[in-house]
């Protein structure tokens, strides 16, 4: 499908303003560019165009409040001072499996200041050498790089940060869960069941 009838399709007889959030992975834009969106699009904050053969953002609408796009499996190179200009607000950005080779290409990121994790994995950038200090330094906003801040440690999912807020952590709640299945079925039986579970 392509992305223009992909986009009406979502829209569900919506108007594009009550948008907050589209996926239009997988479908195809015809001549590598955005289709179907427009600046009506003014609530949109989460935007996924995945594996939709993209080569360029330069038809990117203005996206004021748009703070994650997912632009994985394209074959965009460069021209990402558009998202600057578009998308002001991102803080997550995932370009991973672009091609992407060069520093200079994610420089004018350098302009996106909310910017907090980037995604270049499966991008050539990522076998330069010093290919992490030199994204960090590059682009001092940013905390997490390919999942992982400047010491290593993974990115929380979005889901464990907001259980974080509630003061609760993820790996409290599972160790009780798991304690209380071992208290319904005797040790040996709760242990089976979450080995299973892990393969």
């Amino acid at each position: 499908m392509d992305m223009k009838k992909r986009v009406t399709l979502e829209l569900r007889n919506r108007s594009p303003a009550e948008i907050v959030e589209l996926v239009v992975d997988n479908s195809r834009s015809a001549d590598g560019e955005v289709e179907g969106l427009t600046d009506e699009f003014t609530e949109l904050q989460f935007l996924s165009m995945v594996n939709v053969a993209l080569t360029s953002l330069a038809k990117l609408p203005s996206l004021p409040k748009l703070r994650k796009l997912e632009l994985s499996n394209n074959n965009l190179s460069g021209s990402l001072e558009t998202l600057c200009e578009k998308c002001p607000n991102l803080t997550y950005l995932n370009l991973s499996g672009n091609k992407i080779k060069e520093l200079s290409k994610v420089e004018p990121l350098q302009n996106l200041k909310s910017l907090q994790s980037l995604d270049l994995f499966n991008c050539e950038i990522t076998t330069l050498e010093d290919y992490r200090e030199s994204v960090f330094e590059l682009l001092p906003q940013i905390t997490y790089l390919d999942g992982f801040d400047q010491e290593d440690n993974e990115a929380p999912d979005s889901e464990a940060e907001e259980e974080d807020e509630d003061g609760a952590g993820l790996a409290g709640d599972y160790d009780d869960e798991e304690d209380e299945e071992e208290d319904e079925d005797g040790s040996e039986g709760g242990e089976v069941l979450s080995q299973s579970g892990c393969l």
